[in-house]
């Protein structure tokens, strides 16, 4: 009967530490495989917010981030570029920026920005996905005698003013997009984040 009862309470030891065991080796394997549903660091970045330095943005002059896996181009307009905006109104196909998926609120005016001067917008024509060249000059074209400054695909000819608005009788259907953005200070646009007041 001794013999028994030392059986049994090793049984239950041995079945204890197996359970223990196998917690442990659950746990183990559950912790990593939980974590892998996490976002990267990558990830992460990749949707945060950006902020941009533009005080060494000269007129005339662009520059280039990545927001969410788009191209981004913040560029500083001249005064002439600015004025020459209102003049192709009767050339776009929504010079009014009628359609409000294309840009935030506060960037539905007709110069597409919070602040004149500085044009924030998605570098991705809205036709297929390639990527315009930047034709600020205020010269003809050979794609357009009346080239006013602007934006053209090469890839299928679409063409957008100095304001990302798309020319009529192109092939894109819409205005090239304005992300959320809003000014940190004079010189620090935060791309990815709403203006202040936005809804």
């Amino acid at each position: 009967m001794a013999t028994q009862e030392v059986n049994t309470g090793r049984r239950r030891l041995l079945t204890a530490s197996t359970a223990v065991v196998g917690a442990v080796g659950v746990v183990g394997l559950a912790v990593p495989f939980i974590r892998s549903w996490e976002p990267s660091a990558r990830a992460q970045v990749a949707g945060a917010p950006v902020e941009v330095d533009i005080s060494r943005l000269q007129v005339g002059e662009r520059v280039t981030v990545t927001w969410r896996g788009q191209t981004v181009w913040l560029i500083r307009r001249s005064d002439e570029q600015l004025a020459a905006l209102d003049g192709e109104r009767s050339r776009l196909r929504d010079p009014d920026s009628d359609n409000t998926a294309q840009q935030p609120e506060y960037a539905r005016n007709p110069h597409r920005s919070i602040r004149p001067e500085v044009l924030v917008l998605i570098a991705t024509c809205t036709h297929l996905g390639c990527i315009p060249t930047f034709r600020p000059e205020l010269l003809p074209q050979p794609f357009d005698a009346n080239w006013q400054g602007g934006f053209y695909c090469p890839c299928h000819n679409s063409r957008f003013d100095m304001a990302g608005r798309v020319y009529g009788g192109v092939p894109a259907p819409t205005n090239l997009r304005v992300p959320p953005h809003r000014f940190a200070d004079d010189n620090i646009v935060v791309v990815g984040e709403d203006h202040e007041g936005a809804a």
